[in-house]
């Protein structure tokens, strides 16, 4: 089954500051360096679904044009992947049906929480329409794709990858076990996230990522989940061993 990926965004929150920065990412006029929060458009004939929808979610979703969703996947309840769930009302009513979200237990208590008047029992007209699914570590299908969810580290956290087909997405992890590992072999794709230089709590550096990726030895890997603490695009693209890139926002890959 053919498969179109679309980077939504390829950034993220973490070492941005709340008010304007004048870093040399933050003023490139590379685009590739206008980085949004991660998140990630899976496309195919029969099926479009989004894996998170973060806090740039409306504005990711109005630059691509995507008049069709079919599902929303989360990888974890943080805020900068779950905050623009609310935006879904306006499939709800051009395609006249709810819309489908998969998430873990742990996930559905952040919305739960965090968007209680949607699953509140009320016919208040506007409120956002959902089909909540149980995500486990098992595979599940959506409209016939076929997605494998990978379980990973972000810290303490348990979050979410998925294989689809030839193509793996990681994003918020910083341990990936053995076993979790096997499922990404033979991937022709493999994304992961690659925050900044410097260690880190909750996520790859750099080196680790790069480290990991060599490992695995997909036949392609790009990073995404980006901090401007990172650098610039081209600069860091200078230094990544063949087979190795960054992602940014737009890019699209087919299989």
């Amino acid at each position: 089954m053919p498969l179109r990926i679309t980077f939504l965004g390829s950034g993220t929150s973490q070492g941005v500051p709340v008010i304007a920065c004048n870093c040399a990412v933050c003023t490139s006029t590379d685009t590739r360096d206008n980085r949004l929060r991660s998140s990630l458009l899976i496309e195919t004939e029969d099926v479009s679904i989004v894996i998170d929808s973060g806090p740039d979610f409306r504005y990711q979703m109005l630059r691509q044009k995507v008049n069709k969703l079919d599902a929303i996947v989360f990888t974890h309840g943080h805020k900068d992947h779950t905050a623009g769930l609310d935006d879904i009302r306006a499939y709800n009513y051009f395609q006249h049906k709810e819309m489908d979200v998969y998430a873990s237990l742990e996930t559905q208590e952040v919305l739960l929480r965090e968007f209680q008047y949607i699953f509140q029992n009320s016919n208040y007209p506007g409120v956002p329409q959902i089909k909540l699914y149980d995500l486990y570590n098992e595979p599940f299908f959506i409209k016939g794709l076929k997605i494998t969810p990978i379980r990973v580290l972000h810290y303490q956290l348990e979050v979410y990858g998925f294989r689809i087909g030839d193509f793996t997405y990681i994003t918020d992890a910083n341990y990936i076990a053995p076993k979790e590992i096997e499922k990404i072999y033979g991937s022709k794709v493999l994304v992961l996230n690659a925050l900044r230089l410097e260690k880190h709590i909750s996520h790859f550096t750099l080196d680790e990522a790069i480290q990991l990726a060599q490992n695995i030895n997909c036949p392609q890997t790009y990073f995404t989940h980006i901090s401007h603490q990172l650098g610039l695009h081209t600069e860091v693209g200078k230094h990544l061993p063949e087979h190795i890139n960054l992602a940014y926002d737009g890019m699209t890959i087919e299989l």
